[in-house]
């Protein structure tokens, strides 16, 4: 009885593994893999680039949106429910997308989307239910690394998809996922709701108590910085190399292959590290690894002029900062209010938004040398982390000799 207890609890940590990749694959088709698509759209609707962008824009807004109400919400009806209808909005958002020929209507439809989009933050919290342990610390790596490689292949898919099925093959590829894994999550999940120790809380009581902790919210700032100087790079990449150093779309692509294979190497030593040092080394030994990144990017920036590895071999290190100090530092955030995993989750990923955002669209306006403005950030963000992860270590140390309260303003 005992024995296939087991077996059947293996099958559904598999079953749940394949379930959050496609979930982290389906946050990368909406905005990623449209990205190529823009002309194509701008000529579809008879409008400018620009206003194609908009719904980039509308698109964060409603996730973000949407998010904020779905992590508490889950702490106290459960996370499929939510699943289940998020995607099935996000899918009907979708079609909604292929088949407008007004662009108001469009956007309406892409808001639609964004908004079903918002259940995806729940993959934080379906790791904190489902996992345990070094288990737990493991998927974080593997979903780090996951979005990366996502991130990476996304110019070349959306390419592809352009090229062979217009403006609307992402779309058609988008809907056919999430029905894939809305089919998946009805039979995965089941209907229990989360363990709450403590009491149910309101959206306002929820996200006070958890912002109100100073561990957690540095522990996630750790994660959203090290985000932000990925993101950055992202964000700028297409005026480094398409812009300023003249690469076809094509090459530009490749580039971007490589930089997705520093985050399987990434990943690969983080799994070593999480083995034999524990979160707060990680998350060191990672920050300090983006801190060199930036240093060696504003070397080169001085010292030679703009080229393709100039620029591409910082990112690699930088890239393998980002996956070996991410995952520790999330799970540490998620670990200090388990029981509103929800609104932990919620929170944190509105953190990441925000600083991804914010420090991209600064680094992006910046100074013509994006070179050396991205060097400079990243000397920034690592030092500002490196504090934060030092002070917050002394801060837990003289909790665990003073105990107090858990959840109370530390």
């Amino acid at each position: 009885m005992n024995k296939h207890s087991c077996a059947v609890s293996r099958r559904q940590r598999r079953g749940a593994v394949r379930l959050l990749l496609a979930m982290i694959l389906l946050g990368v088709f909406p905005l990623d893999v449209l990205l190529p698509s823009f002309p194509a759209l701008a000529a579809h609707f008879g409008r400018s680039p620009s206003d194609i962008a908009l719904s980039i824009s509308l698109f964060a807004v409603g996730i973000a949106f949407a998010q904020l109400l779905i992590g508490p919400l889950s702490d106290v009806i459960g996370r499929k429910g939510l699943l289940l209808a998020g995607m099935s909005v996000s899918l009907l958002g979708a079609l909604g997308c292929v088949l407008s020929n007004d662009y108001t209507l469009f956007l309406v439809f892409r808001v639609m989307q964004a908004m079903g989009c918002g259940c995806f933050v729940l993959s934080q919290a379906l790791v904190q239910d489902l996992f345990e342990g070094q288990e737990r610390d493991r998927l974080r790596i593997l979903m780090v690394t996951a979005t990366g490689i996502f991130i990476s292949l996304s110019p070349l898919a959306g390419t592809f998809l352009q090229a062979t099925l217009g403006w609307r093959g992402s779309f058609w590829v988008f809907i056919a996922l999430a029905a894939v894994v809305l089919i998946k999550t009805w039979r995965l999940l089941d209907n229990s709701r989360p363990v709450q120790n403590g009491p149910h809380l309101g959206f306002i009581q929820s996200y006070r108590r958890v912002l109100s902790n100073f561990p957690f919210v540095g522990y996630w700032l750790i994660s959203a910085f090290a985000f932000a100087c990925h993101f950055s790079f992202i964000v700028t990449s297409p005026l480094i190399f398409m812009e300023q150093l003249q690469m076809a779309p094509y090459d530009f692509a490749l580039i971007l292959l490589i930089y997705g294979a520093a985050y399987v190497f990434g990943g690969l030593l983080a799994s070593v590290l999480n083995r034999i040092i524990n979160a707060q080394q990680q998350i060191f030994t990672g920050l300090s690894l983006i801190l060199l990144s930036g240093l060696v990017m504003l070397y080169l920036a001085t010292n030679h002029e703009l080229s393709a590895a100039a620029v591409l071999v910082p990112m690699l290190i930088c890239t393998v900062g980002t996956t070996i100090a991410r995952p520790p530092a999330t799970s540490r955030a998620m670990s200090v209010f388990a029981e509103n995993a929800g609104a932990s989750a919620s929170a944190g990923s509105t953190i990441i938004f925000i600083c991804g955002g914010l420090v991209s669209a600064l680094i992006s306006l910046g100074p013509a040398n994006l070179q050396a403005t991205l060097g400079y950030g990243f000397v920034v963000l690592s030092g500002v982390s490196l504090l934060l992860n030092s002070v917050i270590g002394r801060r837990v140390s003289n909790l665990r000799s003073n105990p107090v309260m858990p959840g109370g303003d530390h």
